[in-house]
């Protein structure tokens, strides 16, 4: 008898302590690059704008919690996040299973594929032997990085900390092509003043072994209700028109993919 009670007592005991742990999500903060455009970027005035702002704010309201951004450099985006300095990454990350051996992912909310852009008139042959010697630029630690890294060892690849300073070496001749988003080299480069020089060139790149899913929330293991609540509101703004009203502000494609 005493040993039963003894049991009903801890059986108790935990379910109150597994209650007190059980969090509530009130305020959400997001970790965003706020330098990838159009995906995101940073004003002269320090905000953080984009189809990843926009995203995060409408899956917060659809989550009915405060949604704060925090600007964070890519090179340290995943660190912040396991040290709490937000509570999920929404930067165009994605879902690769390298990535997942860290962290956890919502569904996908956005799969844009990737593209190569050059000076226009520049071939462009996806052999290891055509690349030998190619200066390639690409933005330090994306999926980008380890698509050339992997196939094409004997090309010369230049890495940077944004993909913005990929594009003024492209410009500059110190790099033959740099190997990022589609909509990044639209919005970053072709659509500027000078981009009539420039063109998107070979197919464009989705294979899951290098650019996994599409790009999803990054969260913490252990927010697994988080994680539950980000791929809930990612139906439901694709269900309400929320997304698209996002997507077309940005975009004249369905950046959600197929």
């Amino acid at each position: 008898m005493k040993n039963k009670v003894l049991v009903g007592v801890m059986a108790a005991c935990l379910m109150g302590s597994l209650q007190v742990q059980a969090k509530e999500w009130k305020s959400v903060r997001i970790g965003i690059e706020g330098a990838y455009p159009p995906f995101s970027w940073t004003e002269p005035s320090g905000e953080v704008k984009g189809f990843d702002v926009d995203i995060a704010n409408a899956l917060c309201e659809q989550m009915q919690v405060k949604c704060t951004i925090v600007k964070q450099d890519w090179d340290g985006i995943i660190p912040g996040l396991l040290a709490k300095k937000y509570d999920a990454i929404i930067s165009t990350m994605d879902i690769t299973p390298e990535r997942k051996k860290r962290v956890d992912f919502s569904a996908k909310y956005q799969h844009v594929p990737a593209r190569f852009a050059t000076k226009k008139g520049t071939p462009l042959e996806l052999t290891d032997t055509f690349m030998a010697g190619k200066k390639v630029g690409v933005q330090r630690a994306t999926s980008m990085d380890t698509y050339i890294t992997d196939n094409f060892p004997s090309a010369d690849i230049k890495r940077y900390g944004t993909a913005e300073e990929a594009y003024l070496d492209l410009k500059s001749g110190r790099i033959d092509y740099v190997l990022a988003d589609y909509a990044s080299l639209v919005d970053g480069l072709i659509k500027k003043e000078d981009g009539a020089n420039y063109e998107l060139v070979g197919p464009g790149l989705t294979d899951a072994r290098w650019f996994g899913e599409g790009a999803g929330v990054a969260i913490r293991k252990q927010d697994t209700d988080l994680k539950a609540m980000f791929d809930k509101a990612i139906l439901d703004i694709r269900a309400n028109g929320k997304y698209k009203a996002v997507n077309d502000k940005y975009f004249d494609f369905d950046a959600y993919g197929e």
